[in-house]
């Protein structure tokens, strides 16, 4: 039983966090690319930024003597979102939008994407430094135990939070998506440009849109991971090809292919450093004598865990190339 416990605190917990991160993160990507047709490599950066803005209130928030019973960044989300929003729509205005209305190919989108994330990389660490932050800052982060019997299922505060807001973010997108006049709108934008233009779409509020919601999922990726783990100037730099592994593997342009992508990469990354020797232990007196149980069973050393989302990638491309969830972009 205790086994068991284990392997779903460090498995599956830890399968469904990470893959919540992905997924947020897949899914913005998947509709910029949906939307303006290439890709935004500085997604990764806005994530960082997004946890910035969350620390900086959260400092104010603190000096000020603000206490709440949830934590400040936690509670200040929403502030966060329609900052990063904000954020996200003047880095289109200042660097894409002057390339769009000059007819820039893709190619040079996706390499003014790439200028945008090393310009972002260096501003971070010039105001912030190089050094790593705690999110808690009036009390330290609150932590679950589910009892079992025997070892309990542990959760943290942020990590609950993440699931909640994850489940919160998808439902209100897939709605937002086929109920609303704007989320349609998109939909036709995405699928023809130029139809959509001539029958009156207007093409600068659904890239705003655009923007906005997928400024919004970064800000909560980010702070999210930013309250998991720390807060670091490279805090998205090691995600950000598996999210874009999980954009590919789900379908790009896909926003639901994005959703299934992100937990598929997280479950299979975190299960494939996991010690299946833990599991298997019970089962040693049935082995005959002299035969042991490996101490690590692991699939993947996990100073390697970053190549499986690459060969889940290359695998699916042989096999399914346009991805988990094929056909008509959203």
């Amino acid at each position: 039983m205790d086994e068991l416990v284990f392997f779903i605190n460090r498995g599956v917990m830890g399968g469904l966090i990470i893959g919540s991160i992905y997924a947020l993160g897949a899914v913005g990507v998947t509709l910029i690319f949906g939307i303006l047709r290439f890709a935004h490599f500085a997604h990764g950066d806005m994530m960082t930024a997004a946890a910035f803005f969350a620390f900086v209130l959260a400092s104010l928030c603190a000096a000020s003597g603000i206490s709440l019973p949830i934590p400040l960044a936690l509670a200040l989300l929403p502030v966060v979102m329609l900052l990063t929003s904000v954020f996200a729509i003047g880095l289109d205005k200042a660097f894409y939008k002057p390339l769009r209305d000059r007819g820039a190919r893709p190619v040079v989108m996706v390499m003014a994407s790439i200028g945008v994330t090393l310009m972002l990389q260096g501003l971070i660490r010039l105001f912030a430094g190089t050094g790593s932050r705690d999110m808690f800052l009036e009390a330290p982060k609150q932590i679950f135990r589910i009892p079992t019997g025997g070892r309990p299922i542990v959760i943290t505060e942020p990590q609950l939070a993440l699931i909640i807001l994850t489940v919160v973010s998808v439902v209100a997108l897939h709605l937002f998506l086929t109920r609303s006049r704007l989320g349609k709108a998109m939909r036709a934008v995405s699928d023809n440009p130029d139809l959509a233009r001539v029958t009156g779409i207007p093409l600068d509020t659904v890239v705003k849109a655009t923007w906005v919601i997928g400024g919004s999922l970064a800000a909560i990726a980010g702070t999210m991971l930013a309250m998991d783990v720390q807060l670091k100037p490279d805090l998205a730099y090691n995600i950000l090809l598996p999210i874009f592994a999980a954009t590919i593997v789900g379908g790009i342009g896909q926003p639901y292919g994005a959703i299934a992508g992100g937990y598929l990469i997280g479950f299979a990354e975190t299960l494939s450093v996991f010690n299946l020797s833990v599991l298997l232990r019970p089962f040693q007196g049935l082995l005959p004598a002299g035969v042991e149980i490996p101490a690590n069973l692991a699939f993947v050393p996990t100073e390697y865990r970053l190549v499986v989302p690459f060969f889940i990638l290359i695998v699916v491309l042989i096999y399914r190339p346009t991805g988990i969830f094929k056909g008509r972009v959203f």
